[in-house]
């Protein structure tokens, strides 16, 4: 048996999703129009990094061929390699949403097939009903905030005021969450879970669309100059519709390692051992560790969640540029650690094209690279759900293939 290593750049859209005008994203495009922003000379910061966009170990991975084959052209400025090594190419989403959840259980072989449940944009988010509900369950004196709002703004905003009365700061966004913020010392962290468990039971109570998530996001510091998001974030998701990927191999008697908020994303289901690291270049070193853990059979699964979180929904494109440039630079440590009949598979769960309106994800296409010793180079047929990429990670791993998907091994 080989090994398996499966990484999420989370949000790392290449642009030309069939059904992007469906979804009000019609020309959205994350890789194509960072390197766009990059050529131009508008995503320089001093300090941090300026220039064209470089991707030279991704671009040798096909990364830039697999966008060509989601828009029909090559990203701007960036250099094109004369050989590309593995197999690449581009995938589209089945899901109904372009969120987390629906993303990551897709690449799993489960397509969500169902309508998530979301919560108004305009006025109140949650009705007083449900307010009334989580606030005696969770024996809290009343909420702040019940809007759509950006996480660090709204924390902001009433972070004073929460940690003064002892009400957490509850909101939504574009996706099917319900957000829970909290001070973790004024209110405690502990008890910032136990209150999100809570919302989640009622949630699931209630009739009407699914909701997704209910996110944790502790938080510390004194004045709204010095609040700030601590890792210790905790997402609590409804169990996929049908058995994963995971679920199956765990049957077959394979580990699965979960590194970063994967357990999380899963419901903890079919997750044999979990590794929390927090940021982008924690994650990467956590994964190398696990790599030397993982035994012959395993899969290996890791979200780098800064990409979406930090710059995408933030519209930071120089700081979504420098972040995937670092990733890059990252790579090589990932092929010296692989051994004969390994694979590595780099992919993205939706798109979050920091030059787009509003902070939403967006509706993209995503990029396959997939590599490993003695694997061809080969440009796949663009696929028609991300559900062949764990497909491909099944039928490597020598597992019954799912009802969903089609292996492109």
């Amino acid at each position: 048996m080989a090994r398996a290593f499966l990484f999420v750049l989370d949000s790392f859209g290449i642009g030309g999703g069939p059904d992007a005008a469906a979804f009000g994203d019609l020309g959205a495009d994350t890789l194509g129009h960072i390197a766009e922003f990059c050529a131009a000379g508008v995503a320089d910061r001093p300090g941090l990094r300026q220039g064209p966009l470089k991707l030279p170990n991704m671009s040798a991975l096909g990364l830039l061929h697999a966008a060509r084959a989601a828009t029909g052209r090559f990203p701007q400025g960036m250099d094109v390699p004369q050989r590309v090594f593995g197999y690449h190419g581009a995938a589209s989403e089945v899901s109904n949403g372009k969120d987390t959840p629906s993303g990551h259980w897709e690449i799993a072989g489960t397509p969500v097939s169902f309508d998530w449940g979301y919560f108004p944009a305009e006025g109140d988010a949650f009705e007083p009903e449900l307010v009334e509900a989580i606030t005696m369950a969770g024996k809290v004196p009343g909420i702040l905030g019940n809007c759509h709002a950006s996480g660090t703004d709204i924390i902001a905003r009433h972070g004073l005021d929460h940690m003064r009365s002892g009400k957490p700061i509850c909101y939504t966004s574009s996706d099917s969450v319900f957000q829970v913020a909290a001070h973790e010392r004024a209110f405690g962290l502990d008890r910032l879970l136990a209150f999100c468990e809570t919302v989640r039971q009622i949630l699931d109570e209630r009739p009407g669309g699914r909701i997704g998530r209910v996110i944790a996001r502790p938080f510390v510091g004194e004045t709204p100059e010095t609040f700030e998001r601590t890792g210790n974030r905790r997402d609590y998701s409804v169990l996929p519709p049908e058995p994963t990927l995971l679920d199956r191999l765990t049957e077959a008697g394979r580990t699965v390692h979960a590194v970063g908020k994967i357990g999380d994303i899963f419901a903890h289901q079919g997750i044999g051992r979990l590794t929390k690291a927090n940021g982008n270049m924690a994650l990467f070193d956590a994964t190398l560790r696990v790599m030397d853990e993982a035994a012959d059979g395993d899969l290996v699964f890791t979200n780098f969640v800064d990409f979406d979180m930090l710059y995408g929904h933030r519209r930071d494109v120089a700081g979504y540029a420098a972040a995937l440039e670092a990733f890059d630079r990252r790579l090589p440590e990932v092929d010296r650690k692989l051994k004969q009949g390994d694979i590595v598979i780099l992919t993205a769960d939706h798109g979050c094209d920091p030059t787009w309106r509003g902070t939403d994800h967006t509706r993209e296409r995503v990029p396959i690279m997939s590599f490993g010793p003695g694997l061809r180079s080969r440009l796949l047929q663009t696929r028609t759900t991300f559900a062949d990429i764990g497909e491909s990670v099944a039928r490597h791993l020598g597992i019954a293939p799912g009802p969903h998907g089609r292996s492109f091994l």
